[in-house]
């Protein structure tokens, strides 16, 4: 359980640095990652954030093995196009279930898919120990 908390923790922090960074990625209504009330803000990057886990656990290992191929030819840069078109994804789910999220285009998903994974690498090995 403690695992999963981490790992929720680790994507929802993540999710909040690509949106600060990067204009095309915001959620609907007075949410900023870094001010304003803590519930209206922590409640819907909960949310995008296990989305994005259950997209990443889920749809992407199936991705990668239909683009294996092209993940292969491209020395393993696909592996980037893939994370994107995985932020677009957990955009549109976010749309679909009501927690207004929204990543404008490919090459904001493509930035922040980038620093979702740069955040969460940090994050694994700056604070997170895998004694477990």
């Amino acid at each position: 359980m403690k695992r999963i908390l981490a790992w929720l923790l680790t994507n929802a922090a993540a999710v909040a640095v690509a949106t600060w960074l990067l204009d095309g990625i915001r959620f609907d209504g007075p949410i900023e990652p870094f001010g304003g009330e803590v519930r209206e803000k922590l409640l819907p990057l909960l949310g995008v954030a296990l989305i994005l886990g259950l997209v990443t656990v889920f749809v992407e290992p199936v991705v990668k093995l239909f683009s294996l191929p092209f993940i292969v030819l491209t020395i393993g840069l696909f592996l980037l196009v893939i994370n994107a078109f995985m932020l677009m994804l957990t955009a549109w789910i976010a749309g679909q279930v009501d927690i207004g999220f929204h990543v404008d285009g490919f090459w904001v998903a493509f930035l922040g898919a980038l620093i979702i994974t740069l955040v969460t690498g940090f994050i694994d090995v700056a604070v997170l120990d895998d004694d477990d």
